[in-house]
């Protein structure tokens, strides 16, 4: 399965179910390797979107310095907010000393203390997706509508908000369902995926001058579009899912001095990057509705070389243990990195780490649907 069969399932669970009150599940820990001393990275954040409907995402946390890693610390840590932190969560971010995770279904960005990962308050914006930042200000892409398939479903918006008043100030309208964004210079770059109208697919990047914080212009990429990485030469790289049928997955590079897609990268299907350093850590699940079944695949792609170093960043044989392949991160400093497997969606997933030469260091069962990953810089105080 993948990620639009999965909403397309969840969309009828959330509509015909609704969540039982159900009691606080405390924080577990786990002692996962011998602590160790990373340069200025004092852990991590792993945020678990938890099955739609069933408003159960997540926050993990891992300590370098003690090796623990420690499952749902937002629900022991903030025991007065109801439903815990809610349904869906689909992006998480540090911006100064707070935490923002944003969760989906429940149409608010939950805004933390990073220190504390204790909740300083939500921001309401209906079906929101993903984060950026610059300056004072964070940018909330936004499906605007129900989450629901929809052939009519309207354009999507970015949000952008006060971080210091914590309150969305003004709205850019994009195109259908926008999915992640990302800033260079003073211009926000907005993948659109029309997700919600297939199968008449949004193909465009939405570009914004931060400024006037309007649309200026529309990049043609290709249909169902969905992650963007920048690398430090200024080109931006694209995912597209595809159609699941016909037209497969791709990854494309648009230069930002131009806007201009300069390079298609057909051989590299894309469900979820990460870059370090020169390194373009692509995976994917791309599924076939023709053979019902997944192509997975592992690959780096050498952005300053232009060239695919390898079809199989693990090395050791830990691929056959993972199910669905569902988040992805690299320590910057100790360039170890991080595939999660969200299993069979509906029950526990397990984090994998892996040395930088793709043999398995450790492994530790997460939250349901593990996705999203933060290194911080500030080590996670103890609860008072």
């Amino acid at each position: 399965m993948t990620r639009q069969i999965t909403l397309l399932l969840s969309c009828i669970i959330l509509l015909l179910s609704c969540r039982k009150e159900e009691e606080i599940v405390h924080s577990t820990d786990t002692n996962v390797t011998e602590g160790e001393q990373s340069e200025s990275i004092k852990g991590f954040f792993l945020l678990n979107e938890g099955n739609m409907g069933s408003n159960k995402a997540t926050i993990d946390y891992f300590d370098y310095e003690t090796g623990v890693y420690t499952k749902n610390i937002y629900a022991e840590r903030n025991p007065g907010v109801v439903k815990e932190l809610g349904d869906v969560g689909n992006d998480i971010q540090i911006y100064g000393d707070k935490l923002y995770a944003v969760i989906n279904c429940s149409h608010f960005v939950e805004v933390m203390d990073v220190n504390t990962a204790k909740h300083i308050t939500q921001i309401s914006i209906p079906n929101c997706r993903y984060l950026a930042f610059k300056d004072r200000y964070a940018y909330v892409s936004s499906y605007a509508g129900p989450v629901l398939i929809d052939p009519n479903a309207r354009l999507g918006y970015v949000a952008k908000v006060d971080t210091v008043t914590l309150q969305v100030v003004d709205t850019c309208t994009v195109g259908y369902q926008p999915d992640e964004l990302v800033v260079v210079g003073n211009k926000l770059y907005v993948a659109n995926s029309g997700g919600y109208r297939v199968p008449n697919y949004d193909n465009t990047i939405s570009v914004i001058d931060l400024e006037t914080f309007t649309e200026i212009k529309k990049i043609e990429v290709a249909i169902n579009l969905h992650r963007l990485e920048l690398d430090k030469y200024g080109y931006l790289y694209v995912s597209s899912r595809g159609d699941y049928y016909y037209t497969p997955s791709k990854t494309f590079i648009i230069d930002t001095k131009t806007d201009q897609v300069i390079k298609t990268l057909n051989l590299l299907p894309n469900t979820e990057m990460t870059l370090c350093g020169d390194s373009l850590y692509i995976y994917s699940t791309e599924w076939s509705y023709l053979t019902n079944s997944n192509t997975i695949s592992y690959a780096i792609y050498d952005v300053a070389k232009r060239k695919t170093v390898t079809r199989n960043f693990i090395t050791d044989g830990t691929e056959k243990e993972i199910a669905i392949p569902y988040g992805i991160a690299v320590n910057p400093e100790t360039k170890e990195f991080f595939v999660t497997d969200a299993k069979d969606y509906v029950t526990p997933g397990t984090l994998y780490c892996f040395n930088p030469d793709g043999t398995k260091k450790w492994s530790v069962t997460t939250g349901d649907i593990p996705a999203h990953f933060v290194f911080t810089r500030k080590k996670l105080k103890p609860i008072q």
